[in-house]
């Protein structure tokens, strides 16, 4: 694995802008959510970020990826959480943006799994 670290990640990139999205869209649920799908939605988002991250600090191509499958367990139960705040009347249901981050992490995720399921590159000899 290469020094880079987990900011340089787009798909981390937009796992914060999500968390940011989820964070000012659940300021308007009501108040006794707070403990409810507030709390829940949240912690999927900043989740899904901070799995990336921390396992991009491990330092382990196999650590990385099963924290990123962790990240992409996070993605579902988020979009999961939307549906059921959707379905509560707590946001609408065809949020657009949140639908699209939603969409991209995921897709972004899987493309990340996919490289650290394949072979590592060969190193040259030093």
């Amino acid at each position: 694995m290469t020094s880079r670290g987990f900011e340089d990640l787009v798909v981390w990139q937009r796992a914060i802008e999500l968390c940011d999205l989820v964070y000012m869209l659940t300021r308007s649920f009501p108040r006794d959510e707070a403990f409810g799908l507030t709390s829940q939605m949240r912690r999927a988002s900043v989740s899904v970020a901070c799995n990336i991250a921390e396992g991009r600090g491990r330092g382990t191509r196999s650590d990385f990826k099963r924290f990123v499958y962790m990240a992409k367990g996070s993605i579902f139960e988020l979009r999961t959480l939307v549906r059921i705040a959707a379905n509560q009347g707590y946001m609408a249901p065809d949020n657009t943006e949140l639908d699209r981050l939603i969409t991209e992490c995921n897709r972004m995720i899987i493309g990340l799994i996919r490289s650290l399921e394949s072979p590592a590159p060969k190193r040259p000899p030093s």
